[in-house]
């Protein structure tokens, strides 16, 4: 078939967002041919230096930007970036339009920016259209919000401001009405599109891995001995929750163990100063960032990850740890909580601070001393990382997932193309074929 991806952010060799766009496109390419519109500021030089090392006929890319705006990146993850998007998106449409008079495609898929409090103007194509997997619904419980700064406090509250802004947005909910299928990459998200009377809702991850980087994981065997060494991976946020590891740590109180924070943020300070005040500094090791690579190896001395984030879209790294074999300690929030299963690991509830710290430090103490529920777990996530978390496996299932919506396109989705012109039409744009 003839596929058209949106993937406003697209690179190859990275994770968050370009990952996901590239990676996504990289694989439904295996099965069908793909166009794909993105924008030439961010990594086309990168892209076509990959195209020219490994050649992928099936994968078309169309580069444009904003004529007035062509530097997207200028100022980098800001609000001015998000009104870059949401013209951009507008724009894609026009470019998609005109593609489409001439190619004639089955189907077209947002998938970069990861985010459904903005619409994507491609579903005003008279084609089915699928939405993401999207996410961004997430809120951290506020029963947390007790170990927030002041400044932690205001960025929830400004990011929940923006979200019901997007949510309020009439465009952004004729995307989910127009939508074939809406992809969510959590439950919190999911919910939050089906409070608009849009049913047609599935919670998959956005996530996965190259078969061969999960091969390669694979083969870190489990530390054996001492030191128990549990690990917790990411940017030193608040929302990171790395301060609830750091207590159940503490709580476990488990002999001859450490634990190792990787990352960078400006939480580094603070939890320090927690390490030091729980008297746990010298069994706490802070390696700051390091390159991905090294952050691997750390990873395989370590018997666990510890990932109590309080509201992650994704989770990259708990697939990464899973390949490896580590079972993951996570609250039952966000993305983790769709990728961890009980038999990989442990998804601890997030009612109170205190409740959790104290159930994952009960994890803590299972994994440091029952090793045949270490090996098991272990053996569990290399085996759902390998059947689902691929990204050969996510092109296949999204190849199939297009032939069911082409397929059936004349039974179920004639209402909403017919729709789909009618509101084409009063947002005065032009007609559409």
């Amino acid at each position: 078939m003839k596929i058209l991806i949106s993937a406003y952010s697209c690179e190859p060799g990275r994770g968050s967002e370009p990952g996901v766009g590239w990676n996504v496109v990289r694989a439904v390419a295996e099965h069908h041919e793909v166009w794909v519109l993105t924008r030439p500021d961010e990594s086309k030089h990168i892209i076509e230096a990959e195209l020219a090392r490994n050649p992928v006929p099936n994968l078309h890319f169309v580069y444009f930007t904003l004529p007035f705006w062509k530097d997207s990146l200028r100022w980098g993850q800001s609000g001015a970036m998000q009104i870059h998007y949401y013209l951009w998106q507008i724009q894609a449409y026009f470019v998609a339009r005109k593609l489409n008079r001439e190619i004639g495609f089955d189907l077209t898929h947002h998938v970069t920016f990861v985010k459904y409090s903005n619409p994507s103007f491609l579903s005003l194509l008279p084609i089915p259209f699928v939405w993401g997997s999207v996410g961004g619904g997430e809120s951290a419980p506020k029963a947390f919000w007790q170990d927030f700064s002041s400044k932690a406090k205001t960025y929830e509250r400004l990011r929940g401001l923006a979200r019901g802004v997007g949510e309020l947005d009439p465009l952004t909910r004729l995307t989910a009405r127009r939508s074939a299928l809406v992809r969510a990459t959590t439950e919190d998200t999911a919910q939050r599109i089906r409070q608009w009377g849009i049913k047609n809702v599935e919670v998959i991850s956005e996530s996965g891995l190259p078969q061969q980087e999960i091969q390669r994981l694979g083969k870190f065997p489990m530390p054996q001995g001492s030191p128990v060494r549990f690990i917790s991976m990411g940017r030193l946020l608040h929302w990171k929750g790395f301060h609830l590891g750091l207590r159940a740590f503490a709580k476990a109180n488990i002999p001859d163990a450490e634990y190792w924070l990787m990352g960078d943020g400006v939480e580094r300070d603070n939890l320090q100063n927690l390490a030091e005040e729980l008297g746990i500094a010298q069994k706490v090791k802070f390696w700051g960032r390091l390159p991905r690579e090294q952050s691997l190896e750390k990873l395989s001395e370590c018997i666990a990850l510890v990932h109590p984030s309080l509201h992650d879209s994704g989770g990259w790294v708990c697939l990464e740890a899973m390949a490896a074999g580590r079972p993951v300690i996570c609250l039952e929030l966000g993305g983790p909580a769709v990728q961890v299963t009980p038999e990989t690991g442990f998804k601890v509830a997030a009612h109170t601070p205190e409740q959790a710290v104290e159930d994952l430090a009960q994890a803590m103490r299972r994994l440091a001393v029952e090793e045949e529920l270490r090996l098991q777990m272990s053996q569990a996530a290399k085996n759902r990382v390998t059947q689902i978390y691929s990204w050969e496996q996510i092109g296949l299932s999204l190849s199939q997932l297009y032939q069911e919506i082409v397929t059936g396109k004349s039974q179920q989705l004639e209402p909403i193309l017919t729709d789909s012109n009618k509101s084409v039409a009063e947002l005065q744009t032009t007609k559409t074929e």
